[in-house]
């Protein structure tokens, strides 16, 4: 903090150790700050008072992010729903200081078929997806907000998710359920919310900009040819399967993706994700986030960044 303080100074060791100690003089040690305990490690750590604390530890982030730009995004209230890919979002957005709450809804527990892809320790198996992101994100900052949905996105919680304490500002979806994935874009665009999503192959990202066109169909009307958008909830068994690949665009999935698709029930159980695609995708979730709430972008559509293509072209 003194350093910040000091921006043009060439501060040695021994100027440091004088200002802190100089420091103390006016402000008593134990009580100055707070005391942040963590019982999950037992672990009791002294930290800096939150204005100061945000400062330092986002000073690395400054005209990068712009301080007005920064000051906005403690306001904004984001949503997560899905904690594998989700994780990677949740913890980049709080690293950054994206926002000022943060909601997050996941029913599942950690197993470990997870940690392919989910950056956690063997001890944290089968603890809620959602208590180990909290627990990561109290542990980078415990000032930010997080509001737990331990029951995953219901019918029931939906509205209280999407507008209790304040409507969200910005919705990411990374659940596996396509029921949900239909009814919350549904919630969404009722809403005016712009929606987030991360497929985690080919490096697309899908923009939903339902807060700027409140008429535009959800998924870009991939599913319009299976009927009315609130219809759809009602149709999906009977055209799950079409509808996933419609919305996956199957023709711009890449080849192993593809295989992977035609091997569900046979030699693999589900989706399969690695970890180089689910870190990618939520450093990017990340960087659309900011992007989309300091007002940079706003146009709807699918973004990529292929790495397997950009290197096989340049091959």
């Amino acid at each position: 903090m003194i350093k910040l303080n000091n921006p043009t100074a060439k501060l040695s060791d021994g100027a440091l150790e004088f200002m802190s100690v100089d420091f103390f003089r006016t402000h008593s040690r134990e009580v100055y700050g707070n005391w942040v305990f963590y019982p999950w490690n037992r672990s009791l750590v002294h930290v800096l008072p939150k204005e100061d604390f945000v400062k330092v530890r986002t000073i690395r982030n400054r005209y990068k992010i712009t301080e007005e730009e920064q000051q906005a995004m403690s306001e904004r209230k984001i949503g997560v729903v899905g904690l594998s890919v989700g994780q990677s979002v949740a913890t980049c957005l709080a690293m950054e200081r994206s926002f000022g709450e943060l909601r997050i809804a996941d029913f599942d527990t950690l197993e470990l078929a997870n940690m392919n892809r989910i950056r956690t320790s063997v001890t944290n198996l089968g603890l809620p997806k959602t208590q180990i992101v909290t627990r990561e994100i109290a542990e980078i900052d415990p000032y930010l907000k997080v509001t737990v949905f331990n029951e995953g996105l219901t019918d029931e919680n939906m509205s209280q998710f999407f507008s209790e304490g304040g409507r969200l500002d910005l919705f990411i979806e990374e659940c596996d359920s396509l029921e949900m994935k239909i009814k919350s874009r549904i919630k969404a665009k009722a809403l005016g919310i712009p929606v987030l999503m991360d497929t985690s192959d080919r490096g697309m990202i899908d923009i939903e900009r339902f807060d700027l066109d409140s008429r535009r169909p959800i998924f870009h009307g991939m599913l319009s040819k299976f009927g009315e958008e609130e219809a759809l909830p009602s149709v999906i068994e009977k055209y799950r399967s079409e509808m996933m690949m419609s919305i996956l665009d199957f023709d711009n999935l890449s080849p192993s993706a593809k295989l992977s698709i035609g091997e569900i029930g046979k030699t693999i159980t589900t989706w399969p994700q690695l970890a180089s695609s689910v870190i990618m995708g939520g450093a990017m979730a990340a960087y659309f986030s900011r992007q989309i709430l300091s007002g940079h972008i706003k146009e709807s559509g699918r973004v990529y960044v292929d790495l397997d293509g950009f290197f096989n072209s340049v091959s």
